[in-house]
């Protein structure tokens, strides 16, 4: 009888266990699905119809995302976490949250573009086009309100384009004709004092180019000055497709994408864009003690030219 009895509880036991781990795999597995997906910032490009990855946010600080040239199988999970259709992201647009980025579908075994997103973009005021382009975040942040993204005023290109032409005469080239991918006026800490973002270039000769790219600061005398600037030149024959055209349509020129402040300090960052034939690069700059600095590159390459 003792026997028995022991034979019907283990057989009641080894039922309970049966029923229980299944049960509680299942609530693990639920668990670990609901993981939401890492802060993620994105550039908006092609006129609000594509995303590119520029960096995860994580305490603060940024660190380099999933490229193109990773493991199939990374691109894979990375796309299936961000590209999922009907996932939408915030548009930042003049530091603020300007709109929504829908994500519509993604690629991970195209040739070119593996881990880029087809979106559909809803600005709430500036539509992108050309190059007037975003950024997109799942992050936490401070971005509401009003901000400012607008051209420079009159007096303001006037005040930079002699800015310019100094600096273009510091590396002996005096330029006749002064020329432009983008210039754009933001207002990173909204204290009402526009920073300047550009992306000048003049021509040396028929085949080869200068490039400057900068932000500009009102100093406390109230006047602009250069506190970033990169100057560049490109030859023709370090063009990879053997035409400057390509330079003077803003491949390799740095291009403003816009300002967010990812770190919650008060301060938007600046994030740029650089395009290149095999793929793209992306720089932030963080403003500290009252200067520019670099804080952050990552690259995003697409494929063989």
């Amino acid at each position: 009888m003792k026997k028995t009895r022991t034979s019907r509880w283990l057989l009641a036991a080894a039922v309970c266990i049966f029923f229980v781990v299944p049960v509680a795999a299942q609530k693990s597995r639920s668990a670990a699905a609901a993981v939401p997906a890492k802060p993620m910032i994105f550039a908006v490009l092609s006129d609000g119809g594509v995303l590119e990855p520029i960096a995860y946010v994580n305490k603060g600080k940024l660190t380099e995302p999933v490229s193109g040239s990773d493991a199939p199988k990374s691109i894979a999970a990375f796309d299936k976490t961000y590209y999922k259709p009907g996932t939408s992201y915030r548009l930042i647009f003049g530091s603020v949250n300007a709109g929504t980025v829908t994500v519509k579908d993604s690629n991970p075994g195209a040739d070119c573009g593996k881990n880029m997103g087809n979106v559909t973009t809803k600005a709430a005021k500036t539509p992108l086009k050309g190059l007037v382009m975003g950024l997109a975040t799942n992050a936490p942040g401070k971005s509401i309100g009003e901000g400012l993204r607008r051209k420079p005023t009159a007096a303001e290109k006037d005040d930079i384009e002699s800015l310019v032409k100094s600096e273009f005469q510091s590396h002996k080239i005096t330029p006749t004709v002064l020329r432009y991918q983008n210039f754009t006026a933001l207002d990173v800490d909204r204290d009402g004092k526009p920073e300047l973002v550009g992306s000048y270039w003049v021509e040396i000769d028929k085949l080869t180019r200068a490039l400057l790219f900068f932000i500009a600061s009102k100093g406390s005398n109230g006047k602009y000055n250069l506190g970033y600037k990169e100057y560049r030149t490109i030859d023709q024959s370090k063009v990879m497709s053997g035409e400057i055209k390509s330079v003077d349509d803003g491949v390799y020129h740095e291009l403003l994408l816009d300002a967010f402040d990812y770190d919650g300090d008060g301060t938007s960052e600046i994030f740029t864009y650089q395009q290149s034939f095999e793929g793209a690069s992306f720089a932030v700059y963080k403003r500290a003690g009252g200067k520019w600095t670099k804080a952050f590159e990552s690259s995003n390459y697409h494929c063989a030219y």
